[in-house]
């Protein structure tokens, strides 16, 4: 067979690992909905969140792959899922298609993570030091190296951050100096808890993403329609899509998008895909 066109003729339109993750990741979608109602809160749990967070827990990076934001990101991840993972499973079976979803999906959580915490350790250390010794000497160190950013809605933070300042002003000019430092270092420490709680990942994307690379490099000159209409081959669509990728993720858009993920899932999916073939080249050399 030549891989580089793909014909489904003879393939299962719905191969099992496919079909069940498509049922798994309905169900989940399902399910968070109908228990956010009662007040329980799957994202908490499941979600993957940065491992300083009081709500991390190791098993996220598995279980954040079957959570979903909202209807529009589950139908596109699974309707991608379904294009791409379908081919690809009746290629490699059932067993090694598996293991690159599930090592793609793991690899997207730590690409995304592993920037988080670049962008972040050094806005943490300041944030510690001053939480251990609030002076004007620490609180400045903090101010000249981060910005406060606070979500407009909660109220509990903003409130908090208008007696911080009030108390670095107690502090710059002499006053109730223990008192200030205690109510600093109050605040501090749950401004903290604030900025490693955020963001809370979700979503199928990087396995997705894992998968698109697969697909480009295993049947790199079949066609894939842009929406349903234009034509262009598979392995220019993904050195296209990665290229976006890499924008938005370099640009820093608020757009609700953990775009280095979906870069960790494609970058994880080739080290595999790699590491296979050098496996089997050197098998054959026997």
């Amino acid at each position: 067979m030549d891989n580089q066109y793909y014909s489904p003729q003879g393939f299962s339109i719905l191969p099992p690992v496919v079909k069940n993750l498509l049922i798994i990741n309905i169900l989940m979608y399902f399910a968070t909905v109908v228990v956010e109602k009662y007040g329980i809160h799957l994202y908490d749990w499941l979600g993957l969140h940065f491992w300083e967070s009081d709500l991390f827990h190791p098993y996220q990076f598995i279980t954040y792959m079957f959570m979903h934001g909202n209807l529009a990101h589950l139908f596109f991840n699974m309707f991608a899922l379904w294009m791409f993972g379908a081919a690809i499973e009746n290629y490699w079976g059932a067993k090694r298609f598996l293991i690159f979803y599930l090592v793609t999906g793991i690899g997207a959580a730590l690409t995304h993570y592993g920037i988080i915490a670049w962008q972040m350790l050094p806005t943490l250390n300041y944030l510690d030091a001053c939480i251990a010794n609030p002076t004007i000497e620490t609180i400045n160190a903090l101010a000249q190296h981060h910005k406060f950013v606070i979500d407009p809605n909660n109220a509990e933070l903003i409130n908090g951050f208008e007696i911080f300042k009030e108390n670095v002003d107690n502090i710059n000019y002499g006053s109730n100096i223990l008192e200030s430092k205690n109510a600093i270092n109050e605040y501090l420490s749950q401004y903290r808890e604030y900025l490693v709680s955020q963001p809370n990942i979700v979503g199928a994307s990087g396995s997705i993403f894992g998968l698109l690379l697969a697909f480009g490099m295993m049947f790199p000159n079949s066609l894939i329609y842009l929406y349903f209409f234009i034509p262009i081959k598979a392995k220019w669509f993904v050195i296209g899509y990665g290229l976006i990728e890499l924008i938005y993720g370099i640009s820093g858009t608020s757009d609700g998008v953990a775009h280095f993920a979906h870069l960790g899932g494609m970058l994880f999916g080739l080290l595999l895909i790699l590491y296979w073939r050098k496996k089997a080249k050197q098998h054959w050399e026997y």
